[in-house]
C-alpha cells in the first residue's frame, strides 16, 4: 500500500517499525532525560535555545565556524592546516579498522552503509598490506 510504513510482526505478534524509532519516540526519549544532569552542560538551558549555538547564541553553529575556531587552531601548530573534515573522517575510519573495530560499528558511527564505509572512507594500512603479501609468499613457498 502506498504511504504506509512497512511493518513486520514479531514472534509475540507485537508490530515494530523496521526503520527504527520514530521522531516522536526519539523526542519522548530525550524529554525523559534528567534535565538536572543535562542543564550544567547547556550553554543556554532555555527550551528554545540551539543545541549547538554560535558564539552569539542566537544562531546555530555553522560547520565552517566550528572548523575555523575549534579544529584549525590545533592543527596548524603541528603542520596539518591542510586537513579538512573529509580527511578526519577517513582517518577515523582507518584507525578504527586498525583497532579491529567491527565494520558495522564503524559504518554506523559514520552514518553510512558498510559498503560505503569500506570502499570510500577506509584504506588498508601499508603494514597490513605487507603482512598480506608475506602470508601469500609463505603459502606459495615450496620447501
Amino acid at each position: 500500500m502506498a504511504g504506509k510504513i512497512q511493518r513486520q510482526r514479531a514472534f509475540n505478534h507485537v508490530a515494530f517499525d523496521l526503520r527504527g524509532p520514530s521522531p516522536i519516540e526519539v523526542r519522548h526519549g530525550l524529554e525523559a532525560l534528567n534535565a538536572a544532569e543535562a542543564q550544567p552542560l547547556a550553554i543556554d538551558p532555555a527550551p528554545e535555545a540551539w543545541v549547538f549555538p554560535s558564539e552569539k547564541l542566537s544562531t546555530p553553529l555553522r560547520k565552517d565556524n566550528c572548523w575555523r575556531l575549534g579544529f584549525l587552531p590545533r592543527l596548524k601548530p603541528i603542520g596539518l592546516a591542510w586537513v579538512n573534515f573529509q580527511v578526519m573522517r577517513r582517518t577515523h575510519s582507518c584507525l578504527m579498522k586498525e583497532l579491529d573495530v567491527d565494520p558495522q560499528v564503524r559504518a554506523e558511527q559514520m552514518g553510512h552503509t558498510v559498503d560505503v564505509n569500506e570502499n570510500v572512507y577506509t584504506r588498508t594500512s601499508l603494514q597490513r598490506r605487507r603482512e598480506a603479501v608475506n602470508k601469500l609468499e609463505a603459502a606459495l613457498t615450496i620447501n
